[in-house]
C-alpha cells in the first residue's frame, strides 16, 4: 500500500512540478487590449503585438508573486526527490517529509496566486476594460491542485504504513 499511494503522489508532484515551472516561466497571466493591441503580461514581462519587453517597474506584488511562485517550485522539486528516493530506500519518514513540502509547496502557490489575483482585479481591471486571466494562471491554479492532492498521497501512504504491521523480513526465513 505504500508503495501504490507514494507512487500516486510522486505522479502528481511531478505533474505539479512541471505545472508550476511552465506558468512561472510563461508570458501569458493576464491578456487585454492596449490601444487597439493584444497584449499579454507575465510574472517576469509584458508583450504588446509579440514584442516582449521586461517589467521596468519594480511592483511589490511582482516581486512576491514571483519570490512565492520560485519557492514554490523549489519545494515541489523537494518535495518530489523525497518521494522518488523513498522508493529506493523504502523508508516511509521519506515519504512523509515529501508529502509535507508538498502540501507547502501548493500553500506558497496559493499564496502567490492570492497576491496577483487581488492585485490584477483591483488594479489591472480598473485600468483595462477588455482583460482576463489566461492559460499560464490556469496552469498555476492546477498546479496548486496537483501539490496539494500529492501531499495528501504521501502523507495517507505514510499513515497506512505507520499503522500496519511490520513487513516480513526475508533474511530471517
Amino acid at each position: 500500500m505504500l508503495y501504490t499511494l507514494a507512487g500516486g503522489g510522486t505522479l502528481c508532484g511531478v505533474a505539479a512540478l512541471v505545472l508550476l515551472i511552465v506558468s512561472t516561466a510563461t508570458d501569458f497571466w493576464m491578456q487585454y487590449r492596449y490601444s487597439g493591441s493584444s497584449a499579454n503580461q507575465g510574472l517576469w514581462r509584458f508583450c504588446i503585438n509579440h514584442k516582449c519587453h521586461a517589467h521596468t517597474v519594480t511592483v511589490a506584488f511582482w516581486d512576491a508573486t514571483r519570490a512565492f511562485m520560485l519557492l514554490s517550485v523549489l519545494s515541489c522539486f523537494t518535495g518530489v526527490l523525497l518521494g522518488l528516493s523513498a522508493f529506493a530506500n523504502g523508508t516511509s519518514r521519506r515519504v512523509r517529509t515529501g508529502g509535507i513540502v508538498l502540501i507547502l509547496s501548493g500553500f506558497l502557490a496559493l499564496l502567490a496566486l492570492s497576491i496577483y489575483t487581488g492585485v490584477t482585479v483591483n488594479f489591472f481591471g480598473k485600468r483595462f476594460l477588455d482583460w482576463r486571466f489566461s492559460w499560464s494562471y490556469i496552469l498555476a491554479w492546477v498546479g496548486i491542485i496537483l501539490a496539494f492532492t500529492a501531499g495528501v498521497f504521501q502523507m495517507c501512504a505514510y499513515q497506512k504504513n505507520a499503522a500496519g504491521p511490520p513487513a516480513p523480513n526475508i533474511a530471517d526465513s
